[in-house]
């Protein structure tokens, strides 16, 4: 049971690639986390698309910046996994591949990333390190992560 990754600037996206993604964020972050907020906040344009594709459906999605965008670091948002298949520990899979990504892409092997707070044991076993105190963000805890 692989994902098959894809990896797009937005322009590269086509019409049904970002109806599905922005689908899968919204059911996520906006239905499932009870969390009336903007998704559409003008970075995806600057982002790298990392999308995992299951059985040809799209299950797995984060957004890749280089440093400067997000942080001052590169940074990995959005990191999203469907709720059908989180069983399948996808979502370990989907960080490995953008910290890859990261390297490959932008050559940067420190990234940032502002993680939810229930989160962070899961960030730890990638290599995330908290860096911050806990900050509200859209009415959500969470906390800033570096990993070197």
């Amino acid at each position: 049971m692989e994902l098959k990754w894809k990896i797009k600037p937005f322009e590269a996206l086509n019409v049904n690639e970002l109806y599905d993604l922005l689908q899968l964020r919204s059911e996520i972050f906006v239905v499932e986390q009870n969390c009336v907020y903007l998704d559409l906040d003008g970075k995806d344009k600057k982002a790298l698309h990392l999308i995992g594709e299951y059985e040809g459906k799209i299950v797995a999605y984060s957004r890749l910046f280089d440093a400067g965008i997000s942080f001052d670091n590169a940074s990995i948002g959005r990191v999203v996994v469907d709720a059908n298949y989180r069983d399948k520990k996808f979502g370990h899979d989907l960080m490995r591949e953008a910290i890859a990504q990261i390297q490959s892409n932008f050559g940067k092997d420190k990234i940032t990333i502002g993680a939810q707070l229930y989160l962070k044991k899961f960030y730890e076993s990638h290599g995330f390190v908290q860096t911050s105190e806990m900050y509200l963000e859209d009415d959500i805890p969470h906390i800033e992560m570096i990993r070197e």
